[in-house]
């Protein structure tokens, strides 16, 4: 048994030895194959990737890859395919990148290499690397964001900011010596984040920056959108009013405001901002529309309350606002829409109140009964024009599907109800409803 495992460990040693060995052979493939290749990257392209090949055995091989020569290799490698990538782009709009992220794995591997220096001339040419690719991320970062490739514009734009803090430790400037750079590069990097959705990342990007009171609106759009995924509403709110206090004129922080209140159903406090809003924005149909079903819901809440005055005021205020969006904006479904659904809502309200009297047969009961009857009519019939004209709008729209079949129910029109019956089991199974039962 013992022989059997002195046998075994013999195996292991000669492994090792193996496994060094092919590091060193690798590493002179990957020398020889990266001069080939940037002595003349057209031609010799396949020598890229028998670099890369041959690094990927190096740096994960015993002795080689504690060396910060391997590494320094590396670094000009994915350096050099980057750079020639963004020149025969210049020439060539067409040019496909050979790398998809070569600046940060050259990043990478210069910051392995400087972390392995021993000698002065290992992490000059370490340092030498970090200042040249220290725009390559930048440039890189910021083609990937055109793209929409978010996680790896964060991810590039990240290491060009944390590449300024080794090369200033090292007496370098780099490319943000000067603040406002420094924090506009930080904002690129938070806005890739957020983009890419890793609130994570981005939320002590955007808290750097407004602790450095960088003068922009959007640090503190960011950071309540951020704080809005959370459950505390109040953090969240507490981050927007410092954002309005600060940019009382910026009209995206408002708008973030507007929605918060909608959000939490505080109707009394909206209106005012509602109009600061279309005072900033007086030709923008969505805020009149926007104020409308805030004065709609305040209607209903005081009409349920039987406050009668008040619910008149604020019907009229929507209806108001609803029409002068259909002022700015002609077909405008969700005013129409609106509309319909306030004349709707009144007549709802009436027939509840007519069904309350449902099991009085007195003389009087059955009087109020048919009064509040025709009213309801009346009211509905009041209704029926917008709704006819969303559902020629939209004719797949649930909501005036719904409203349709239940006034021409309400009118004994049994055929017309059944027929918005229909269209919204259509939809129910996942149909969509391509024409107008109306036409315009």
């Amino acid at each position: 048994m013992k022989k059997f495992l002195f046998g075994l460990f013999s195996l292991l040693l000669v492994a090792g030895t193996i496994s060094a060995q092919d590091g060193k052979k690798a590493l002179k493939t990957a020398t020889k194959a990266y001069g080939a290749y940037n002595l003349d990257p057209i031609k010799n392209l396949d020598k890229m990737q028998e670099a890369i090949d041959a690094l990927d055995i190096a740096t994960a091989a015993g002795d080689v890859n504690g060396s910060s020569k391997v590494w320094q290799l590396k670094g000009d490698l994915f350096s050099s395919v980057y750079r020639n990538y963004a020149t025969l782009k210049q020439l060539n709009p067409d040019t496909k990148k050979g790398v998809a992220d070569a600046a940060v794995q050259a990043y990478a591997a210069y910051q392995k290499a400087l972390e392995l220096s021993q000698k002065k001339y290992e992490t000059k040419d370490a340092v030498k690397g970090l200042v040249e690719v220290q725009s390559y991320l930048v440039g890189e970062g910021a083609e990937a964001y055109e793209a929409q490739d978010y996680a790896t514009a964060y991810a590039a734009f990240k290491d060009a900011i944390d590449a300024q803090a080794i090369l200033k430790d090292k007496g370098e400037s780099g490319m943000f010596a000067d603040a406002e750079g420094y924090n506009q590069q930080v904002y690129y990097a938070g806005l890739a984040a957020l983009n890419a959705q890793d609130l994570e990342a981005a939320k002590p990007l955007f808290n750097q920056l407004r602790e450095a009171g960088y003068d922009k609106p959007a640090v503190y759009e960011a950071l309540y959108k951020i704080a809005s995924t959370g459950d505390d509403s109040d953090a969240a709110l507490a981050i927007l009013n410092e954002g309005r206090e600060k940019f009382p004129d910026d009209t995206s922080l408002l708008f973030n405001e507007i929605n918060h209140y909608l959000r939490d159903g505080k109707l009394d406090e909206l209106t005012g901002r509602l109009e600061a809003a279309i005072a900033k924005e007086p030709d923008n149909p969505s805020l009149y529309s926007t104020l409308g079903n805030v004065y709609d819901n305040l209607y209903q809440k005081e009409l349920e309350a039987k406050n009668e005055a008040k619910s008149q005021e604020h019907f009229d205020a929507a209806f108001k606002n609803y029409n002068k969006a259909l002022e700015l904006k002609p077909g405008f479904f969700d005013a129409v829409y609106s509309i319909g659904a306030l004349y709707y809502n009144r007549a709802a309200a009436t027939t509840t109140a007519m069904n309350a009297l449902a099991d009085d047969y007195s003389k009087a009961g059955l009087k109020k009964y048919d009064e509040l009857r025709k009213k309801m009519i009346t009211q509905f019939d009041e209704a029926l024009p917008f709704f006819k004209q969303a559902e020629t709008l939209n004719p797949s729209d649930r909501n005036t599907l719904i409203a349709l079949k239940e006034i021409f129910a309400r009118k004994d029109d049994l055929p017309t109800s059944t027929e918005f019956k229909t269209r919204l089991q259509t939809l129910e199974d996942g149909g969509t409803i391509e024409n107008a039962f109306f036409k315009e």
